[in-house]
């Protein structure tokens, strides 16, 4: 007596198949998926122990490979420090307490907590500290961010909450607030331009100068009255002898 499937029956039985021949097929590329990945690791563990690509990568930061941290692809440098010179041959030198850098973009690095010093036109230095910032190594371009505070060895200071320096051109610039104190005086502004490594600075936007004055000279202390001519000298009476009358 011949039995008779419904469609449904013959559906479910083919769908039932099709779940087991694709689970062997899954078993058959983790036999060779997993031990290949074991080898892959080992091998890339091997690699950066004896040939230490991060030296390579990061050419421009001298940095100790015992001050870094790796988490995927960003790397993270303590204290880095980092000099060189200009297209011009300024010396410049930066220095952070932390600086991160993506593997996959190793011409950017971002810093925290920096200073940097460059040397200006007039041979005067000038010194830029923040708590963060962005260095281009490849054109030599810094981008600094919050609590930035400016000094130059000829006595000028400024804040700032935003500055954007040019090593190569010499050149800073903001386009927020600063306030800058003068040798004799304070300054705001809603922008700042220094051009020609500091020989032209420029001031822009609600521009408010105080000035403050130098203290009129004192008087000339009134010249001392001639001192009195000194009292004719005494004459002094001589005796003289009477002869006496003899009577």
């Amino acid at each position: 007596m011949n039995s008779i499937q419904s469609p449904a029956y013959l559906a479910g039985l083919e769908a039932r198949f099709a779940a087991a021949e694709r689970h062997s097929r899954m078993v058959r590329i983790l036999r060779i998926a997993v031990p290949a990945a074991v080898v892959l690791s080992l091998l890339a563990i091997v690699g950066v122990s004896v040939f230490n690509p991060f030296r390579m990568l990061l050419p421009k930061l001298p940095v100790d490979i015992g001050n870094l941290v790796v988490s995927g692809t960003k790397i993270t440098m303590e204290s880095p420090h980092l000099a060189g010179f200009s297209t011009d041959q300024r010396p410049y030198e930066l220095w952070a307490k932390a600086a991160i850098q993506d593997l996959t973009d190793p011409d950017h690095v971002e810093l925290q907590t920096l200073r940097a010093k460059m040397l200006m036109e007039d041979r005067s230095t000038m010194t830029m500290d923040a708590r963060t910032g962005f260095y281009d190594s490849k054109q030599q371009l810094l981008d600094l961010r919050k609590d930035i505070f400016l000094q130059t060895s000829t006595g000028y200071e400024a804040k700032l909450s935003q500055a954007f320096v040019d090593i190569n051109k010499g050149t800073v610039t903001s386009d927020e607030h600063v306030d800058v104190k003068l040798l004799n005086g304070t300054l705001t502004a809603d922008k700042l331009r220094i051009y020609n490594n500091g020989g032209v600075v420029r001031f822009e936007g609600n521009v408010v100068m105080n000035l403050i004055m130098d203290n009129p000279p004192a008087q000339a202390e009134a010249e001392p009255a001639p001192a009195p001519a000194p009292p004719p000298p005494q004459k002094t009476r001589s005796g003289s002898s009477k002869s006496a009358n003899t009577k």
